[in-house]
C-alpha cells in the first residue's frame, strides 16, 4: 500500500489525467478506508495505464479530529504523510482541463460548491438510499448493508483477493467491525453480507485481531473527545445538506446530550458555528453507550428561525412532544438505539420533503 500511495503522490506532479476515488465530507473511517481500498483494487487490476488516486474529503488539518482513523493508521503502520487530501489536489482544475473521472464510494450527491463536477462521475458504490432527483447518471451499485467497507471489500474478494495483504485484510476487517457494532445481532445494523465478508477475510488472514479486540479500542478512539472545542466536536463528523434555500449541517457528537448541553459558552458556540458555516439548522446527534453497551442516541436543534424551528419540530415529532422549546434552538430528549444512519436518514427526508424557505 505505501508504495501504491507514494506513486499517487507523484502522479500529483504530473499534467495526466486521473482517476479519483472521493469519500463523503464527514471522512469517518468507512469513508475513508473505502476509498483508499476501492483505488487500490481498481489500480492493480486496469490494464490500462490509468492512474486512480483515493482522496480524503476533508483538509489534511481535519484529520486529528478523527481519534478512530489515526489510531487505526497507527495500528496498521500506514503513514499519514502517504494520504492525499481535499485540499492537495484542485478537482475542480482538473476537470476545467478534462483530466478528472470521479468515483463516489460512502455516497452519492455532492454538495452545492462540487456541483460542477457531477458530470465527471462514473461510478457510485454507496449504502445508502438513494435520492433518485440528485444521484448523477451514471453506473451506481447501492446495498443497504451496514457498513460501505463491506461492498469495496465484496467487491476485492470478487474480483482480485490475491491483492490482499494482512495490512489491507486489517483495515477491512476493523472497518465493517466497528462500523457494524461487533456484529452484535441485538443491534441490527450488521447484515448477512456484512458477516459474510468479516469472515472471510478473517479465514484468508487468520492472525488478524480479535473482532471484540478492536472494536473496543477503535470505538474508545472515536469516542475520545477530551481536549476538543465545541467547534472542533461539531466538525469531527459533519454531513451538509442543502435543499431549497435551507442549509442544514448535521453534527454526530460523542458524548450523553446532557453533557453537551452543560459545556461552557454553548449557546455562544452553536451560534458562531452556524455563522461561520453559513448554516440555518444545526442538528447535533448525540451518540453514547448505555449500561447494557447498546448505543443511544439524542438530539439536539439549533436553529436561529423560529418559524422553521417551530416547523422542525412538529415535523419530526407530529405526535409526541419529547422536546423543550428554547429561544434559539430546542432539543429532542427521544432516546433510540437507531443506528446513526437512521438517524440521519430521517432528518434528510424531512428535510428534502418540506417545502418552504427560511423565513424572513
Amino acid at each position: 500500500m505505501e508504495d501504491y500511495l507514494q506513486g499517487c503522490r507523484a502522479a500529483l506532479q504530473e499534467s495526466r489525467p486521473l482517476h479519483v476515488v472521493l469519500g463523503n465530507e464527514a471522512c469517518d473511517l468507512d469513508s475513508m478506508v473505502s476509498a483508499l481500498a476501492l483505488a487500490f483494487y481498481l489500480a492493480k487490476t486496469t490494464e490500462a495505464e490509468e492512474v486512480f488516486v483515493p482522496v480524503l474529503n476533508i483538509k489534511r488539518s481535519e484529520l486529528s479530529l478523527r481519534g478512530d482513523s489515526v489510531f487505526f493508521l497507527q495500528k496498521i503502520r500506514l503513514p499519514e504523510s502517504l494520504l492525499i487530501f481535499r485540499d492537495e489536489i484542485d478537482l475542480h482544475a482538473l476537470h476545467r482541463a478534462g483530466q478528472l473521472t470521479l468515483i463516489l464510494v460512502d455516497h452519492h450527491v455532492l454538495p452545492r460548491s462540487d456541483a460542477a463536477l457531477e458530470e465527471t462521475v462514473a461510478e457510485v458504490i454507496d449504502h445508502r438510499p438513494i435520492e433518485q432527483k440528485c444521484c448523477p447518471p451514471c453506473h451506481v451499485s447501492v446495498e443497504l448493508v451496514g457498513s460501505c467497507t463491506t461492498l469495496v471489500t465484496e467487491r476485492i474478494l470478487q474480483g482480485a483477493p490475491e491483492i490482499l495483504d494482512r495490512q489491507m485484510a486489517a483495515l477491512l476487517h476493523g472497518t465493517i467491525i466497528l462500523d457494524c457494532v461487533n456484529m452484535d445481532l441485538k443491534i441490527g445494523k450488521a447484515t448477512l453480507k456484512d458477516k459474510s465478508c468479516v469472515e472471510k477475510l478473517e479465514a484468508l488472514f487468520p492472525d488478524l485481531p480479535e473482532r471484540s479486540d478492536i472494536f473496543d479500542s477503535l470505538r474508545k478512539a472515536k469516542f475520545d473527545v477530551s481536549g476538543l472545542t465545541t467547534e472542533q466536536m461539531l466538525r469531527k463528523d459533519q454531513k451538509t445538506i442543502s435543499r431549497q434555500g435551507i442549509k442544514m449541517v448535521i453534527s454526530a457528537i460523542y458524548m450523553d446530550l446532557e453533557a453537551f448541553l452543560q459545556r461552557s459558552g454553548l449557546t455562544a458556540d452553536l451560534r458562531a458555528f452556524c455563522q461561520a458555516h453559513s448554516c440555518d439548522v444545526l442538528v447535533a446527534m448525540t451518540i453514547f453507550f448505555n449500561t447494557h453497551n447498546e448505543p443511544v442516541r439524542q438530539l439536539a436543534i439549533f436553529c436561529p428561525h423560529a418559524a422553521l424551528r417551530m416547523t422542525m419540530s412538529l415535523g419530526l415529532f407530529p405526535k409526541s412532544p419529547r422536546f423543550f422549546l428554547f429561544p434559539t434552538y430546542l432539543t429532542v430528549l427521544g432516546h433510540s438505539t437507531a443506528d446513526k444512519g437512521s438517524f440521519r436518514r430521517d432528518l434528510e427526508t424531512w428535510f428534502l420533503l418540506r417545502r418552504s424557505k427560511v423565513p424572513d
